[in-house]
Parts: structure tokens; sequence; C-alpha cells
């Protein structure tokens, strides 16, 4: 008998969760999915649902409820909503869970799942910047193995050897540079969520493109890094690489760089994520080495994307500077996308936060959590005034 391995989709409706519902398609018979999540969509849910066999489907946003429900009427499949049931789902054994919640949201279901799964698959950078090191110590604490499915981290995963860690003289995320990557800051300031939300590459939700676009995913990347691989700073490099081909390098002692190269195809790093300590097939994109024509690496222009710099300044200064970080880039992509500032503000003001952040004992959850509510009070305290003052003034 073919043993199946279990899993959770922790936000299936986005394109991470729909990349990995092609990967497990494409292998009838090889995975049991028992729980699929998203925040609103219930419609989608409800399909992806369907599509997966799943056991159960959560929908966080309660009003939705009842839509989930007569969307799954018949099918068989479990339904519930909120929160709790988010977190109670995270609860459930599994072989493996996928993290893929947007944002700090996706912290509380991470949390629970490093204790009832065996493998947790991670590919929302923004638990890993606001408690790493609690997540860690947590995954350590239970044995539970973390698989990064960022395509950058996930080729470091892959290329870094274990037995030679002493030996590595730094590593280096790749970065297409977003659809800003030759423009100007003064035109940049000018620059509107729908422009800034064409990725040139890659596929992703909105809050990741305009990370994307800002250069904080990267940031946000090189906070993961450190995290993921007990790496200093100064051993993690970012480089502009437009044809996103080479997802990352390790450089060792001896002068060997190994890179680990694939199609710009999310459903790669989740087919490796899914398959391990396997490899299995993926229905995405391969690459074909007879239609490149160049290769390109360069060094980011930290005056055009000053968010990049904010991580190594993040990380000097501690977890309180990360989880403040995370909170104000949260908070400043949603103003943006709702037309509320302009696109330079996201950087700046997510600067002034971080320099304002007290170092504070961050040794529990609720602790991260805390400061990462006081974080979004004060700077949406901070927006209001600012914008009534502006409204004063016309």
């Amino acid at each position: 008998m073919i043993y199946k391995k279990s899993l959770h989709i922790f936000g299936v409706t986005g394109s991470i969760g729909q990349s990995a519902a092609d990967v497990i398609a494409a292998h009838p018979g090889q995975f049991s999915v028992h729980t699929v999540t998203a925040h609103k969509n219930a419609a989608a849910l409800a399909e992806s649902a369907k599509r997966l066999n799943a056991k159960r489907a959560v929908i966080t946003d309660e009003s939705f409820y009842d839509e989930l429900k007569r969307a799954l009427s018949g099918s068989g499949i479990e339904c519930a909503a909120g929160q709790g049931a988010l977190v109670e789902a995270a609860t459930q054994p599994a072989d493996l869970s996928l993290m893929a919640i947007v944002g700090f949201a996706g912290l509380r279901p991470l949390w629970a799942a490093l204790e009832h799964s065996r493998i947790v698959a991670i590919a929302n950078k923004e638990p890993l910047v606001a408690a790493g090191p609690l997540v860690m110590a947590r995954a350590a604490a239970f044995g539970t193995q973390i698989l990064p499915v960022d395509s950058e981290h996930n080729a470091i995963f892959q290329l870094l050897d274990p037995a030679q860690q002493r030996a590595v003289k730094r590593i280096v995320l790749t970065a297409s540079g977003g659809p800003f990557r030759e423009w100007s800051l003064e035109q940049m300031r000018t620059a509107t969520p729908a422009q800034a939300l064409k990725h040139p590459t890659w596929v992703m939700g909105p809050k990741i493109s305009i990370d994307s676009a800002t250069m904080m995913n990267k940031a946000l990347e090189v906070i993961e890094a450190h995290v993921l691989y007990a790496l200093p700073p100064a051993q993690i490099e970012v480089l502009i690489h437009p044809q996103s081909l080479v997802h990352g390098m390790v450089e060792y002692d001896d002068g060997s760089v190994l890179c680990q190269m694939g199609a710009s195809d999310m459903r790669t790093p989740i087919a490796y994520a899914l398959g391990w300590p396997e490899r299995i097939a993926s229905p995405g994109q391969k690459l074909d080495f007879s239609a490149l024509s160049k290769l390109e690496f360069l060094k980011p222009d930290l005056n055009c994307f000053p968010a990049l710099s904010l991580a190594y300044r993040a990380l000097e200064q501690g977890l309180s500077a990360c989880v403040a970080l995370n909170a104000a880039n949260e908070i400043m992509v949603d103003e943006f996308l709702q037309n509320r500032c302009g696109f330079l503000d996201i950087a700046e003001k997510s600067a002034r936060i971080i320099e304002e952040c007290p170092a504070v004992s961050l040794s529990t959850l609720d602790d991260v959590e805390a400061l990462d509510g006081e974080v979004r009070a004060r700077l949406k305290h901070d927006i209001i005034k600012y914008n009534t003052q502006k409204a004063g003034q016309i």
C-alpha cells in the first residue's frame, strides 16, 4: 500500500496555495489534504477544497462562513470559521503543514503547527522576521523540520552542506529588481499601485508584489536568512539578477560557488518542499538553457531602494526592531495600495519606526504580538494625525 503524505495548506487561495494545489494534482494518490484555509475568499476556498478532496475548509473571516457552507453543501467537507478555528486546525497532526498566510497573521497557526506537524514548510517571511528566534527554538524543542519555500531560501537550503557550515564564506540572495529597477528616485516618487504591482518575472499576491517593488521583500529575506541559517548579516549579500533564473548562491572558503537555478515558477520550490527528503516532479516550467542569452548580476542601488538597508539596521538593533520593521511595512503597504500614501513613504516611514522603537525583551509569543500591536497602533495614529493636518491646510 502506498503511504499518503498528510497535508494542511494554510492560505490555499493565494498564489503559493494554488501552485501547491497544482503540484498535488500532478501526483494523484501521494498526498492526503486534511485542511485548507483562506481569509475571505469563500468561493475559491470551496473550489480548492473540492479539487484537493480536503477533509476540512476553514475561513478566517466569520462573515463568510455561510457562503462557504453553502458552497460545500453536499460535498462532505467539514466547514469552520474564525481565528480560533484556524489555530485549532494547525493543532491537528500532519506530516506537513504549508504556511502561506500573508503577513504577521500567519504567526499563530505557524506556532501551533510547529508542535503538531512533522514538517512545516514556510512560504510567508513575516513570522520568521518578527519572531525568528522563538520560532526556531520551538521547532528544535519539538523536533520539527522547517523547510523554506521562498525560491531564494529554498535554493540556499539545497546548497548549504551542514557538515561544511564553518566553511561558508557568504550566501547570495538574488533579486529581480522589481518593476522599478531602472527608475529614478523622482520617477518612483509618483509611482502608482498599478505600476508597482506589475512584476516583470513573478506572479504574486499584492503585498509581496509591492514588497518586491520597494525591495523590502529582499530586506525581509535577509533577516529570514539570518534566522534560518544562523549566519551573521555580513555574510548575507543581495545581488540584482533581472533574469530570475539563479535563485541563490553559496560561496565556500575554498572559492567554490554553488548556485541553484530554475525557471521563474514557484511550483519548483514547492515541489521540493512537498516531496522532501525525496524529489518529485513539478508541473511548472522548466529551464531551457538554449534559450538563455545572458545572466546579469548587479549590486543594488541603496539610494533608490533604501528598504534593503533597513534589514541590516534592524538586525543590528535586535528583535524589537525586526518586529517594528515588519509591522510598519505591512501598514504602509496597505496605505499605498489604498492610495493613501506615496510609494517612497513605505521605506521612509518604516525607517523612522525602527529608529524610534526601544529595545525590549521579547521572550514569548505574547511579547512579540504586544509589540507588533503597539507599533501598528502608533503608526496608524501618526497617519491619521498627518492626514488630518494635511486636510486642514487645504
